[in-house]
This record gives C-alpha cells, sequence and structure tokens, in this order.
C-alpha cells in the first residue's frame, strides 16, 4: 500500500522567465506549472492511510480538494472557469478528533506550503489586519519564499468559533467582527503585501536585493488560489439547531426518539451559524462544511493499531534511538484506548496517556543494557511496579554478567601466567561495585588493581611451588599490602 502512494503529489515545473525585471504588481503570471491529476477516491485512501473514522469528512474533503486544485490547474493552464466559486470549507467537531491532521495530510498529499493557526491569536489581542495578513505570509516562508507556489498553498484557521459575536454567547471577544471581516478579503481575493509594512529589516532587505541584483521581488501575493479551511468545536450550536427545529424538549425529535449533539451538529444550517455569533457574509463564504464525529474507545484502539500516523510508532522510534526494542501487545493498545477514552480528548488523550505511563521507561532504561521492552496491559495499569520489577531484574542481570566478567579476568590471568587465581564472591563484588562507581570496565579495574600481581605470585611459586591463589576482599580493597605480606610469607615458608 505504501509503495502505490510513494510519490504521490502535486508537482511545480519551473517555466523560464521572459523578462528578468518585475513591475510592481506585475508577475501575477504563472512561473510554474501545476500539475494535479488525483481523483477523490484516491484522495480519500490516502486520508484513510493516516486518519481513523470520519468517513463523510474525508470524502467531502476529497471533492472539494479536488475541485480547488483542478480548478487552480485549469486557471494556470488559461482554461479558468468564470462562474467557478471557491470552496472554502468549515469543519465542525470536538477536540482530538483529528481535523488538523486531515488537512495537514492533505497539503502533503497535494504538494503546497500548510499554515495553521489558531483563531484565538487574533481574538485575543484586540486588533486585528495585519496579524491576519501575516497568514499569507507565512504561506511564503513555508514555501522557502517562493510567491508563486505560496499563492496556491492552504491556510488552517482553528478554534474559528471563538471570534462568534453573538450576544446570546457570553465572552466572544469584541474584536470577533472585525477579525472575520479581515479573513473575509483574504477568502475571497485581494492582494497582500509580501512584506508587512511593520517590518522595515525585510524592506530594506528588499531594497538592498533590488540595488544589487537591479530586479525588484514580488511585492504582493494574490490570494485567490489559496484555499481557506477553518475548524471549531461550537459548543453550544446543537442547542441553537435543536431551537430551529422547534423541538419541545431539547436533542428529541418528535418521530424516532432522541437526536444526539452529534446529529443536530450535523442539521446546522447558515441560519444557525449566523446565530452563534458568525458574519453572514464571513460563513457565505465557507460553502462546505462537515461535521466530524467523536472518537469513541473502538476507534481510540483503531488509530493505535492501523494509522500510519499512530503514537506508537512514535515511541517506537523514540526507544529505538537508544537500542530498545518496543513490542506492543493488543491487550496493552486496548487499555491505553480505554483510558485515553476517559480523557474525552480525542485522540489527545492517547498522547495524554502514554505520556503519563512511558515518562519514567524514557528516563531510566536508556542507561540500562535492556534491549527489549514488551508493552502488556499490566505495565499500562502498574507503569511504575512494572518498571521497578525490569529495573531489578536488569541489575541481576547485569551484576552475573560483571561477575563473569570478573572470572573471565581470572582466566585470562592464569592463562597468561601459568598460575591459577580465583575470586571469591565477595571479592567480585567489590569489583562490581568500584567498576560502577569509578564508572570504568571490570577488566580495566583489574588490570589496575592486579597489575603486580603476576611478578608477586611467580616469585611465591618459585619460593613455595604454590601456583592457585584465592583473591578475597582484602586483597581487592589493598592489593599492594596484600601482595607484601604474601611474598614475605612466602620467604618464610609461612604462606598456605
Amino acid at each position: 500500500m505504501r509503495q502505490h502512494f510513494q510519490g504521490f503529489k502535486t508537482t511545480f515545473m519551473p517555466k523560464p522567465d521572459p523578462d528578468e525585471t518585475h513591475e510592481e504588481g506585475a508577475g501575477n503570471a504563472p512561473g510554474e506549472t501545476f500539475r494535479f491529476d488525483r481523483k477523490p477516491r484516491e484522495v480519500k485512501a490516502y486520508l484513510d492511510r493516516f486518519v481513523i473514522k470520519q468517513e463523510e469528512a474525508k470524502k467531502v474533503l476529497s471533492v472539494a480538494i479536488c475541485d480547488h486544485y483542478h480548478h487552480v490547474r485549469l486557471a494556470l493552464e488559461g482554461k479558468e472557469q468564470p462562474n467557478y466559486a471557491k470552496q472554502n470549507i468549515l469543519l465542525l467537531g470536538p477536540t482530538g478528533v483529528g481535523k488538523t491532521y486531515l488537512i495537514r495530510s492533505l497539503s502533503e498529499l497535494v504538494g503546497v506550503p500548510f499554515v495553521k493557526a489558531d483563531a484565538t491569536k487574533f481574538s485575543e489581542t484586540g486588533y486585528v489586519g495585519g496579524d491576519v495578513e501575516d497568514l499569507v505570509r507565512e504561506l511564503i516562508r513555508r514555501a522557502d519564499g517562493d510567491v508563486e507556489r505560496a499563492q496556491y498553498g492552504i491556510i488552517y484557521i482553528d478554534e474559528i468559533d471563538k471570534i462568534a459575536t453573538s450576544g446570546s454567547m457570553p465572552g466572544r471577544d469584541v474584536s470577533g467582527r472585525g477579525v472575520q471581516t479581515n479573513l473575509l478579503k483574504l477568502m475571497e481575493e485581494t492582494e497582500v503585501p509580501v512584506r508587512s509594512p511593520q517590518d522595515i529589516a525585510g524592506q530594506v532587505q528588499a531594497l538592498m536585493d533590488f540595488t544589487q541584483r537591479g530586479k525588484k521581488a514580488r511585492s504582493l501575493i494574490n490570494t485567490k488560489h489559496i484555499l481557506f479551511i477553518v475548524s471549531g468545536a461550537f459548543v453550544g450550536l446543537d442547542k441553537i439547531v435543536s431551537r430551529r427545529m422547534n423541538q419541545a424538549t431539547i436533542g428529541f425529535r418528535a418521530k424516532g426518539g432522541p437526536m444526539t449533539t452529534q446529529q443536530l451538529i450535523e442539521q446546522a444550517n447558515t441560519r444557525d451559524f449566523i446565530e452563534f455569533g458568525l458574519e453572514p457574509e464571513f460563513i457565505g463564504r465557507l460553502p462546505v462544511r462537515v461535521a466530524c464525529e467523536p472518537l469513541s474507545e473502538d476507534d481510540l484502539f483503531s488509530i493505535l493499531k492501523n494509522s500510519e500516523g499512530s503514537i506508537v510508532r512514535q515511541y517506537e522510534q523514540s526507544f529505538a534511538a537508544y537500542e530498545v526494542e518496543v513490542e506492543f501487545r493488543e491487550e496493552a493498545l486496548r487499555r491505553i484506548a480505554n483510558l485515553a477514552a476517559d480523557e474525552q480528548t480525542g485522540a489527545r488523550g492517547l498522547m495524554t496517556v502514554c505520556e503519563r505511563v512511558f515518562r519514567d521507561f524514557k528516563y531510566e532504561l536508556p542507561s540500562t543494557g535492556l534491549r527489549k521492552l514488551t508493552v502488556t496491559g499490566d505495565l499500562i495499569d502498574s507503569p511504575s511496579a512494572t518498571l521497578g520489577k525490569l529495573l531489578e531484574e536488569n541489575l541481576r542481570q547485569e551484576v552475573t554478567a560483571a561477575h563473569q566478567l570478573v572470572q573471565a579476568f581470572a582466566r585470562e590471568f592464569s592463562a597468561a601466567h601459568s598460575l591459577q587465581i580465583r575470586f571469591t564472591d565477595q571479592a567480585a563484588e567489590r569489583l562490581v561495585a568500584i567498576a560502577h562507581q569509578q564508572q570504568r570496565t571490570i577488566h580495566e579495574v583489574c588490570q589496575a588493581r592486579f597489575k603486580d600481581f603476576q611478578f608477586g605470585l611467580k616469585l611465591i611459586a618459585q619460593n613455595t611451588g604454590k601456583k592457585e591463589f584465592t583473591i578475597g576482599m582484602e586483597a581487592v580493597e589493598d592489593p599492594e599490602r596484600i601482595l607484601s605480606e604474601w611474598v614475605v610469607q612466602s620467604y618464610r615458608g609461612a604462606l598456605g
């Protein structure tokens, strides 16, 4: 499946520029050939790889994206449809259902610059205009300064419901109407200065470029072919829809039983959005509207197990950077999904749960010799206890391995000098502790402490004929003193 979509991008083919000089406001003719030949089914199949559920949203977005960029392609070929209305999009739905991920995936597929911003950024500042236009300038930065490419990009504005100004919605920002008005200009068609009037450094740089190269850079960018997608949770919109539908009890139909919040949201029309607080002209520029569905526990499980963008892949890569292989059992994925559903923040709950569960594992395991972590349901339920057991077991294994290294040094010594040495368990443990404290290898510690033993023990062997020696705690703590005593005793014939 992955191979089928490789190279699945819109491409921009450079065309020679017959005129090296551009007058201000000129350069509207495209400098690149825009290619887009995808079909809605192909686009949805691509989105299915990354976004779980949201079938209706993926269909609607696939059609809208294909319509928009096919129109862009025709316009650049000189075949623009004069009656075409840009299909800016409004996404509704609670947090964490995949709205941003959908749009980001679309922009990557199409191969155009993508900018995301929160509407609260504008409503909270108390002033409008320049900030809104900075979204367009950000597209240019994302396009590496290529104005031609930027003017076919996608601008995604989240939390658009926060700039509603309805008197029935208390606490709305008074600048919301002004933000909507300024966005209107961008969403339709306008010319935006490539450099902000407040960007003095940018203006000076542009003047220097013109002086040095004799070529004036494009000073304006047209927003006609920039696709605007906005989204929001629109809390309370269901009540407005319910009132309009003349329901005796909010959330219930006259026939067929209760309507869910999701069902009511799906019935929202232009009048409902106006009552919520969006300006008629503003909501009118958003003809494509689709409601995203809340995610159930099963959906969250499917995201973990099947999505190419699953957070499980992220944790596998994070641990792999420390050469720790992670295996997620299905029971663990199910438990993570269950806990994430309790967070009631959609797919974002998956990150919350995983960060809480794996925080200490990511801190501790890279410094151990552990090379595989199996994530089970018990680990998800009791991460601290599981980590403690893992660390204890790892410590035992490290001690065992270290003891084997001490005995390996003894064998190497014996083979090299024809003298048999053996370390007591207490002596081996002490050598392991010293190596850990000094952050040195067992071999380095043993070589440093027993560097003179080959000479001393050979002398003892000559004096007594003894060729087997036991190294105890005293010899580890003070090897020079013990070796000297042994040599003296060998001359006296007292060494046993």
